[in-house]
Order: C-alpha cells, then structure tokens, then sequence
C-alpha cells in the first residue's frame, strides 16, 4: 500500500518496522495503523527463513499512544459490532506478532501508554529508553474504559492476578522506565536513543529460535488462576473494596477490569481476549468513558492548549516572583515557584514569619527525598531559590508579584501600595483571592491594567487548577501573561469573569446550600452524605461544609444578598443558609476549625455526625428517594454553572469542565458540570425537564437557563 505509515527497513534478516503516522502528532490504533500492520504482517511472512528477527520502533518522540480517542468518543452502542470488529483485528495483528517463529523486539523510545504498551507486550522482550517524561502503563481505567488490546489479558499471563489487578489495571499508574522494570513490564533499560537500537539488535543474536510457538499454558499464569482456593479467597473482598473504593458511584471500569482479569484466568488465551473484547466494548459505547474522555482528556487538551488566552502576544516567562505573605497560602506559592525554576523572594511582616513560609517549603522537599521522589541535590537548589524577607527593598527586580494575604481588601491595597514602586515597572500584579472583586482591587492599587486575580488551592503544590480572574480593566496582554505564568507553575488555568465568587466558589456554595437545606427539611444527615459519596464527590458534602468553615459560604451567600439589594437584582432567599446561620449562631458550631460543626471532633478528628441535628432542625428520616439527593446535588452545581456560560464568566465549556472537576471536586465520571449536562440520560431535553422538576419542588435556584433550551449544545459553546 502507498499511505503504509510503518516504515520497513531490513539488515541481514532483521527488519526494523518505524511506525510514524504522518497525520497525527502520536501514533494511535486507528484504520490506517490497522490496514498498514496487516500488509506489513504479509510482507513479514514472505520472507520465509531469511526472517531472523523483528525490531518495532517508532518514528515520534513516543512509542505508541494506543486506540484513537476521537474514535471512541463517536462510538454509540448501535456501533458495537463494528468496534468488536476493529478490535479483534487489532487482536489478530499482535497475536501473530507474538506468534512469530522469530524473537521480537519492542524498541521503547518514549512513553508506551495504554495500546503502546499493549504493542509491547505482544513482543518477546521490551527494552526502554530511560528518558525524562518516559512513561509506561495502562491507565485506561482513568478514562472509564480497559485495556481493550490484550493488556487485561497479557498482564496478569505475564505478573499474576493480583499484581496485574492492583499494581496495574485498577491504579492505571504510569510507570517511570526504572520502576517498569522492576515490575517486571519491560526487561531492560538503556540511557541513549543508540543503546536502544544495538540492545534490540544484541538480543535478537541471541535469543532462541521458535520463539512464539512457547506453550502459554493458563496453569502457568504466576500466583495461580481464580480457580486455585488461594486466589479464589481473595475474590470476594476484592469485589467488596472496589464498592467500598467508589461508594456507588457510576464508574464501571474497575468493575470490568476485574471481571475481564478472573474470568480471564479459567480459559485459553484466544478465549481470554473475546472477553476482554466484549467488557472493553460494552464501556466504549457507553455513555461514561464518553463523559470521561471529553472532560478530562480533550478539554484540559484544550484548557493547557490556551483557548482561553489571548492570542497575539508572545509567550511569557517570569523571573523573579515576589511573594507577598507568608503563611500557608504564600508558603505554598512560593514553593511551587520554586519547582519551576524561579527566583522567590518571600516577604512578610516579620522576618520570623517569612523563614517559617520557607521551613513549609523545606518541610516539603524533604519528604520528597525520602521517599524517593526526589534527588538532595535538586531539593537543595529549590530551597535556595526561596529568599525569606521583611524588607520591601528585597523585592526590587522582580517582574512577578502575587499576593497572598488575608482577605481584607484594606489590608490587599496596603501590601500592594508598600512594593507597587519597588518592583519592576511592567510586573505582573496578582492576587490570591477566592471572593474578593478584582476590579475593585486593581482601582485601590493603582495600574489596573496589570492587575489580575490568580485564585489557588489548597496545598498549593499539589493542587493543579488556578483560577485566572480578569478585571474590568485587566488587559488582555496581562491575561496572556498570567496564563503563561501559571503553565510555567505547572498548573492548569481556567480564565474566569470577576463576578461574584467567580467560577468555583460561586459553583460549590450551590451545593453547599443544598446540602444544609436537606437538613433542614428533616432528611438524615447521613442520607446526604451518602447521596454525595454515591454522586461520586470525594467527601460529604456536610463534611466538607465543615472543612470548609460554616461561615465562609454562609459569608459569601451573604455577599450575593447584598449586591442583589444594592442593584435591584432578583434574589431568592436560600433554605439553606437560614440553616448555617442557625448552625453558627445558635448552635456554635462554626466547623472542623471551630471544634464542631455537622460532626463531632475528638482532637481534631471527625468522630461522626451531631446528634443534637434532630433537636436543632425537628425529627429526621431516611431519604425516600436517594436518587434525588443525588440529582439534588449535581444539578445545583450544573445550573449555575450553565448561568455561569451563558452570562459570559466563563468563556469556555472546556473551562467549566476542567475546572468543576479539578476546582470543586465535581464527580469525574460526569465529565465536568457543563459535560453532565449534555450526557445526561435523555439528553439536555431531559436535564431541562427535570431541572424544572426540581425548581417547582425545592425552588428558582434550580430553574435551567434559557442557553439550555437554545439549539446549540452548550458543550460546544466557546
């Protein structure tokens, strides 16, 4: 074939196969791959005994990325059949790949995820490049699907059961090529692009003969089949931990790959991989992986591409940041700085305060290095780029200024006014702020149009999303910078209106509210908690309530109040912020951080939830309807988030996707807040309808927007 994109070459019987696709910046399992390997499957075999070995490489800067997202996201159950098809194929190939008389040789120049791996181990050995950003694994479970290409199958024939399952398949971890190796996922390390090729071509010269016809007995699989009362013992409380793991929550890849692996055990390998087929088909087409594939793959895609970054200016890199306030918030900051290779001058009142800010940091490192993670050396040159200070005069130089003090705008404005003049004359100006109007803030410190909002999470290190809020006179050069200042953190960045609470504050208080509404209308407390774990957020959401402090929503809901007075705005009293205001006021208790709050604390420890509930708010029941909560719980956060779309806040559904999942714990089996809408069971008729159910029921706060209602998807909104 002309368009054949795995390229052949052939020295003294072995054939090197390049694969490089020349539409796509990665190789993927699409038709083009598929209809290449079986020409080059064909020619392979014409060569008859001048065949002596196989080396399969890549011609991108990864190995393989494996099955072509774009395809499975168009796939529908009514395409089952044809998938079952195109998979079987892709089956067919790498089982004669394997069966070839000769040795085989997966040479591994950068990340082997998913099919790439697949690729890899239907060959007889697998040599990786020890590159940096070289990964291998299989983390198709964190997309909602399986290892459709023998990957189920191939693991636990090649590690057991039981390290397949929990090392592999269900963590979907990404292995560094060391600990690949120790797995037992590949079989040797090189350190250049050179070794590579001469280590593929050292053990083809070696390697015995009649290599893919070895006897792959299932009684040979290591650890024992799901027959052998060992294993079997272990069955179900397997079963049971992935309920446990997942709370009821809709996320039925595990589940799958749990299935495919046992049942994969009792028969012969060809048998093995038709039922790993039908569970990775049966997610495929369903709506979930869809869900999954969109919010988490394509649009953080699209998020870290810049779709919401001015175009027209050049990338920007800063310096020098200074880093104003020290205390876990500006710790944290400072820190991450750090890691991307900044100079950090951290200023605080007290010289004290700011050296305790870069004892947070060291605090940090070390555990980093202790657990291996992280070389001394490296750790020591990040700490020494952390520069504790109480004097302004410290910050001249420094082209990046964040801000992270309490929030108090008096006390912004004054912090701001002490180093406005010190640092350089085109600094970038930022605010950490989760509430506060940036707007307002830019006009009390002057140069509004370099003034901008970067709202982070807690702990700053290791949280991901930064909410980037654009002010009325921000200007769209300084929110190209700040985009590329939070890239080069390391970080995902959502652009954002300065509306009230912006994106992920204003969102998650709808559930919040919601939540202590359900208590007050006498539903029982572990109901709700148990409607949030089976929605799939991380914790409760009255627990969550409590982490948070009952006064930093009920505070927030208070702003909205009063703006809605001062401009004459419609305003729906909330059911559930007379029921924090009873919490804090009349029951003093305020949260985790106040000694109690929804639950008891015994030394700073959740000890379950408050019996006095019942007193304070009348009897309680068990919910009637569970489902509802649930619905209850997610359309909160869905409908302001579609009001948050419609009024322009936001600019893009990718930002509401990335930044529900990642900001507010939206459940990642939804695909993010606007996803959920579009794969709602029925539709977005269907999410409007009972959104409207839900408005007439329990209030306005739930009535869908009229962008919903319009033609156009909101998912495609941007």
């Amino acid at each position: 074939m002309s368009n054949n994109i795995i390229d052949w070459a052939e020295t003294g019987g072995v054939v090197t196969l390049t694969i490089d696709d020349p539409t796509q910046s990665v190789n993927t399992m699409n038709a083009a791959y598929l209809e290449s390997m079986d020409a080059t499957l064909a020619r392979i075999g014409g060569m008859g005994e001048a065949l002596k070995g196989v080396i399969i490489a890549s011609g991108k800067s990864t190995f393989f990325a494996g099955g072509d997202l774009h395809d499975l996201l168009a796939a529908q159950p009514d395409h089952a059949v044809q998938l079952t098809d195109f998979v079987n194929a892709v089956k067919r190939q790498l089982r004669a790949i394997e069966k070839l008389d000769v040795p085989v040789v997966a040479a591994i120049n950068g990340s082997a995820l998913g099919g790439g791996l697949e690729l890899a181990l239907a060959c007889h050995r697998r040599i990786v490049l020890d590159g940096e950003g070289v990964r291998i694994g299989l983390p198709e479970v964190n997309l909602g699907l399986l290892p459709g290409g023998g990957g189920v199958v191939r693991t636990v024939r090649l590690l057991g059961l039981a390290v397949a399952l929990d090392k592999v398949l269900l963590p979907g971890t990404a292995f560094r090529p060391t600990e690949a190796l120790q797995l037992g996922l590949v079989d040797e390390i090189v350190s250049t692009p050179e070794e590579l090729v001469a280590a593929a071509r050292a053990w083809i010269d070696a390697a015995i003969t009649g290599i893919g016809q070895q006897a792959d007995p299932v009684a040979g699989i290591p650890g024992g089949t799901a027959y052998e009362p060992a294993v079997e013992a272990l069955l179900p409380g397997r079963a049971a931990g992935l309920r446990a793991r997942f709370r009821g929550a809709p996320m039925s890849a595990a589940a799958n790959i749990l299935a495919a692996a046992v049942e994969s055990t009792q028969v012969d390998i060809d048998t093995a991989f038709d039922i790993e087929t039908r569970y990775f088909v049966e997610l495929a087409t369903g709506q979930i992986a869809k869900n999954i594939i969109q919010g988490t793959f394509f649009d953080r895609q699209t998020v870290n591409a810049g779709a919401s970054r001015p175009q027209g200016f050049p990338t920007h890199t800063a310096h020098r940041v200074a880093v104003l306030g020290a205390g876990m918030m500006g710790a944290g900051i400072a820190l991450s700085s750090a890691l991307a290779g900044m100079e950090v001058v951290l200023k605080d009142l007290e010289l004290a305060h700011a050296e305790k800010g870069k004892a947070y940091a060291e605090r940090v490192l070390v555990k980093q290095v202790a657990a291996g993670r992280r070389a001394a050396a490296d750790a020591e040159a990040i700490l020494a780029r952390i520069t504790p200070t109480a004097d302004v005069a410290d910050l001249s130089g420094c082209d990046l200024v964040i801000e992270a003090v309490f929030e108090d705008p008096d006390l912004k404005a004054k912090v701001f006014g002490e180093v406005v003049d010190i640092v350089s004359p085109d600094a970038l100006l930022c605010s950490n702020t989760s509430t506060l109007p940036i707007s307002a803030l830019a006009r009390s410190v002057g140069r509004s149009a370099d003034f901008i909002g970067l709202h982070f999470f807690s702990p700053v290190e290791r949280m991901e999303l930064v909410e980037i809020i654009v002010g009325e006179r921000t200007s769209d050069a300084t929110v190209a910078k700040a985009f590329d200042v939070v890239r080069q953190l390391g970080k995902t960045p959502i652009v954002v209106g300065d509306g009230r609470g912006f994106f992920t504050s204003r969102v998650i208080l709808s559930r919040l509210l919601e939540a202590a509404a359900m208590v007050g209308e006498g539903i029982a407390p572990m109901s709700i908690e148990q409607a949030s774990q089976q929605a799939g957020y991380p914790v409760g959401t009255l627990a969550l309530l409590d982490e948070l402090t009952l006064t930093l929503p009920h505070k927030i809901y208070g702003q909205f109040r009063e703006e809605a007075q001062r401009t004459g705005a419609e305003f729906a009293e909330h059911p559930g912020d007379r029921v924090l205001e009873s919490m804090i006021d009349d029951a003093k208790r305020a949260g985790r951080a106040a000694g109690a709050g929804f639950y008891e604390y015994v030394e700073g420890k959740r000890a379950g939830l408050w019996p006095g509930l019942e007193e304070a708010f009348g009897p309680t029941r068990p919910a009637e309807d569970l489902q509802e909560l649930v619905d209850r719980l997610l359309f909160a956060e869905a409908v302001d988030t579609a009001r948050c779309l419609e009024s322009g806040l936001l600019r893009s559904t990718a930002d509401a996707n990335v930044g529900s999942i990642l900001g507010i714990g939206f459940p990642a089996w939804t695909g993010g807040a606007a996803q959920f809408i579009d794969g709602y069971p029925g539709g977005r008729d269907a999410f409007v309808t009972r959104a409207t159910q839900f408005a007439d029921k329990f209030g306005p706060w739930f009535s869908p927007p009229a962008s919903l209602s319009e033609t156009q998807s909101v998912a495609v909104r941007a």
